[in-house]
Order: C-alpha cells, then sequence, then structure tokens
C-alpha cells in the first residue's frame, strides 16, 4: 500500500502547525491586565512618631480588620515622617486594608492603627493619618486628577497644623482656598491661577504669616499647612499630577513579592518545543526526494 504523498504530509502537518499556533496564540497574546488604581499615604499628625504603612490586598475569606492580608500582594511605606507623602502606588483595584506600626517594629505585631479601603479601577485614594497622637485616625480621601485648563493649576488644602486652628488660607491675589478650616480637614479643589505665589496663612488669632508657594500650570496640587518643629506654620506642595497626565507613582518596596506582575505571560514551552519540532519535521519532509526523482 503506497504511504501518504508528499502533498498529504504537508497539509497533515500544516493543520498540525496551526493547532500548536492556537495553543501557543493565547499565551503570547494574554489576557488584558487586571484594572489598576493607584493609593498613598500621608502622615499629618504633628506628635506623632514616623510609622511603617503597610498596605494590603485584602482576602474576604477573614473577618479581622489585620488577619485579611494576602502576602503575596503587600506594600510597605517605611518610616513615614509627620509631613511626609508617599508617591503613588499602582495596585490591583480591589479591597485593602492599610495598617501602621512605629517605625521599624516587626510587622507581626498588632498595629497602632488599620483600617479597609477600597480601590476602584481608574481611582486615586489617600490615606492620611490625622490627629493628635492621643486620638489618632486613618482618613481615606478620594483624589481628583483630573488636569485644570490651560494657565491653571488645581490645588487642595489640608490643614495639618494643630497650633492656631482654624485657618483661614488665600492666595497673594487674592482667591481665597479656605476659610475657618479645621486642624485634620481639607479643602474641595479649586483651580486657581498657576505659576508662583505666596499662600497668605491666618491663624484662629488673626496673626496672618505668608509663605511661598508654587503651583506649576496644567497641574494638581495637594497643598499641606504644617507646624513647624520651633513654632510657626509652614507649607509643602505635593505634585499629584501633572500634563501631560503625568501621575507621579513610586516603585513598590514589596514584601513576600509584592504587586507586581508581568506585562508579557511566558508562552507556553512545551507548546513551544512541540511548535519547533513540528517545524523541524516538515522541513525534512520537503527536503526528501520523491521516488523515481533524480537526486543531487
Amino acid at each position: 500500500m503506497p504511504g501518504p504523498s508528499r502533498t498529504t504530509l504537508i497539509a497533515v502537518l500544516s493543520a498540525v502547525l496551526c493547532s500548536l499556533g492556537l495553543l501557543v496564540a493565547p499565551a503570547a497574546a494574554a489576557a488584558p491586565a487586571e484594572d489598576t488604581g493607584l493609593v498613598r499615604m500621608m502622615h499629618l499628625s504633628p506628635d506623632t512618631p514616623s510609622v511603617d504603612a503597610f498596605i494590603d490586598h485584602a482576602s474576604v475569606d477573614h473577618a479581622s480588620t489585620d488577619s485579611v492580608s494576602a502576602p503575596d500582594a503587600q506594600v510597605l511605606l517605611p518610616a513615614v515622617g509627620y509631613g511626609d507623602v508617599s508617591r503613588y502606588q499602582r495596585v490591583p483595584a480591589g479591597s485593602y486594608t492599610v495598617s501602621v506600626r512605629a517605625a521599624g517594629a516587626d510587622p507581626t505585631t498588632p498595629p497602632v492603627l488599620a483600617t479597609r479601603v477600597t480601590v476602584a479601577p481608574g481611582a486615586a485614594t489617600t490615606v492620611a493619618a490625622v490627629g493628635r497622637f492621643a486620638d489618632l485616625g486613618l482618613a481615606v480621601r478620594t483624589d481628583d486628577l483630573t488636569l485644570p485648563p490651560a494657565e491653571t493649576a488645581r490645588v487642595r488644602v489640608v490643614n495639618a497644623a494643630a497650633a492656631g486652628s482654624p485657618l483661614d488660607v488665600a492666595l497673594g491675589g487674592g482667591t481665597v482656598l479656605a476659610a475657618d478650616l479645621a486642624f485634620a480637614d481639607s479643602t474641595e479643589p479649586v483651580d486657581v491661577p498657576g505659576g508662583a505665589g505666596t499662600l497668605l496663612v491666618t491663624d484662629s488669632g488673626g496673626t496672618p504669616v505668608e509663605l511661598p508657594v508654587d503651583l506649576a500650570a496644567g497641574s494638581v496640587h495637594t497643598v499641606l499647612v504644617l507646624d513647624r518643629a520651633d513654632g510657626g506654620l509652614t507649607v509643602t506642595t505635593t505634585l499629584d499630577a501633572a500634563a501631560p497626565a503625568v501621575v507621579p507613582v513610586g516603585g513598590v518596596e514589596a514584601g513576600a513579592g509584592g504587586t507586581a506582575t508581568d506585562e508579557d505571560p511566558p508562552v507556553d514551552r512545551a507548546a513551544l518545543a512541540a511548535l519547533s519540532l513540528t517545524a523541524l519535521v516538515l522541513a525534512v519532509v520537503l527536503r526528501r526526494p520523491r521516488p523515481g526523482s533524480p537526486t543531487s
């Protein structure tokens, strides 16, 4: 019985190649990356020492606030001190536990504070340690990173100064940013002329302080009013987002693997090996002389 013709072999091997190609394609063209959001930490308590902040992906299988962390999805923000604002960390959307411990404390010890946070796809969230140490709490705020119109800056003021509160805050040109802003409170974002200027902060006693501020046009800022260690007030400005839609995002300092995921999952190695072998067989068959044909 005559063996299969070369045409038949080619057809069969081509079919095998195609089927293996189908096996490989899903791995090479990976499913879309999981939706992500942004989360960051602020330390706004003037009499609270530095803390280590842990952002743990929560597991719905646990009821305790601090025992819900998945160890392969942890972000560590070490030694966050008063007035510090971490960069945004990009994490998969979902439920997280944010816990704080004294800087350098054993991460297995109970936290000083903990709260549950939901990070929505495409959203930015700030978790802030607020208040005095005696009644320290965690406040969760959603950040609007939408860029303002050209020539303007979008700014939100956070009062993290316990001394002299409540505060009135205005720009040197007369734009009022806050009136009677209580300690640990913040304003809604407002659009103001962009550029360098002066921030006029007036305490509850009516004493004004002029502080330099630079609000770059086309950007989103958070202005923190802070107590100075030697008395008085100071201001720090945090860039939240900038044209063209650039958000400062820090690298993840990961515990037990971090939250980073591979952008391009590896192709299945077995499928690649089979594909290579099939290609080799096909090449041999094509080069084999047909019976009765002249050889070189």
